[in-house]
């Protein structure tokens, strides 16, 4: 297989910060129950993971090629190793701020390189999509396993057990440490200019592309749907459903899988089906499954604490499948914006699409958490729709301009 090397290297670093990313649930979860912290402080750990890749994003992509990828992304590794032993060691809600500050920093040099790459090593713009959905679609198996990884230390004796997965994380960091250590990754890259200066003064231009502009907004509404959902879900699953804690966690991996099999199939329909009208469909298709599960989960009840699988109702396996839907929508809005540019623009328009990503992420789920704490779980999640319509009406926008231009 063609860059057999730097594709693997991708995928296991992907799948590393996936397990981390996306333990802010979990971490927001076992935070309230263990540190005694409420739902709008503990969601302020969404904001400590992303906007560090926001700000890292916005320093780094224009001069990142030159640093070199290979270097960033060990660097990335070593910086999140520590910051997954302060964690262990830490034990308080403050480590767990600083233990996502790290994540933030080394995601973005991560999600930078891995962007920047897939543009190298692909040919045409069906092949870029398709590989993209691919590594979003390892990366929500990553996710997957988060959801059964944390829950397999958790006990009904010790409420610090759960910090045993740290050790065990630091010890899959090293792996893939070595991974990419020993992985070729001699690639060429451009660069938009002939020194950082000219590349700083490039990227500020993408600011000025109406397609560019329009984009921006689209992955910032779409990234608050998806983690106002990834992150509250397992303290959804507790508050509306009475899940007990290691089955809230359990079943908010439903979600994940969801979001796997959902960019899998992506990047096969993206082949064969325009990407406007699979976002489109995806999105409507995701306003109804909220608008019928939602209204039927009016009341909070105080009921009974579920620990079975058994004992689950119907509708507690409906919600996450909204994964599915939702899954398409981001590989699919990257890479139609980054195979319309030039190559030596991907890594300052990778910054970009970073930098949306985390603020939409942090906004999300803070204000979810807000109305969580507020109004309830059912009402907040019905905010939800509001960043969907306005990412379909961005999606229309796009593809105008895109049609303008060919």
């Amino acid at each position: 297989m063609k860059n057999f090397g730097i594709k693997l290297s991708i995928f296991v670093n992907y799948f590393v910060f996936a397990i981390l990313l996306n333990s802010v649930g979990i971490v927001i979860a076992q935070s309230i129950e263990v540190y005694n912290v409420g739902e709008t402080e503990a969601s302020l750990l969404e904001a400590f993971k992303d906007l560090p890749i926001a700000i890292v994003s916005f320093f780094v992509a224009s001069f990142l090629p030159r640093f070199g990828y290979k270097r960033a992304m060990l660097v990335a590794l070593i910086i999140v190793f520590l910051g997954c032993l302060g964690m262990y060691f830490g034990n308080s809600f403050s480590s767990a701020k600083i233990l996502f500050l790290t994540i933030g920093v080394s995601f973005a040099l991560i999600k930078l390189s891995v962007y920047t790459l897939i543009g190298v090593i692909t040919e045409t713009p069906r092949e870029h999509s398709a590989l993209m959905s691919s590594i979003e679609g390892f990366f929500m198996v990553g996710i997957a396993s988060a959801y059964f990884i944390f829950p397999a230390f958790f006990s009904d004796t010790d409420p610090y057990s759960w910090l045993g997965v740290y050790p065990v994380l630091c010890a899959l960091i090293g792996i893939s440490f070595l991974l990419l250590l020993f992985s070729k990754l001699d690639v060429p890259v451009e660069t938009s200019g002939n020194n950082v200066k000219e590349d700083i003064k490039n990227s500020i231009g993408l600011l000025v592309m109406p397609l560019v502009v329009v984009f921006v907004f689209a992955a910032f509404f779409f990234v608050m749907v998806e983690q106002g959902i990834m992150t509250w879900l397992p303290r959804f699953n507790q508050k509306i459903f009475s899940f007990s804690s290691t089955l809230s966690v359990n079943m908010a991996a439903i979600l994940a899988i969801s979001l796997a099999l959902g960019r899998f199939i992506a990047g096969w329909a993206s082949k064969r089906i325009a990407w406007e009208r699979i976002i489109i469909s995806c999105s409507l298709i995701a306003i109804g499954i909220l608008l019928a599960v939602l209204p039927q989960l009016n009341v909070e009840s105080d009921a009974v604490v579920i620990d079975r699988l058994s004992d689950v109702p119907t509708l507690g396996f409906v919600l996450p499948l909204i994964g599915l839907f939702i899954a398409p929508i981001y590989p699919l809005l990257n890479s139609t914006v980054l195979s319309h540019l030039p190559r030596s623009l991907h890594s300052p328009m990778s910054g970009l699409i970073i930098i949306s990503s985390a603020l939409g992420g942090t906004l999300g789920s803070r204000i979810v958490g807000t109305l969580f704490e507020h109004i309830g779980g059912v009402n907040a999640f019905y905010f939800l729709i509001i960043p969907i319509v306005l990412l379909i009406i961005s999606v229309l926008i796009i593809k105008r301009l895109i049609s303008k231009e060919a």
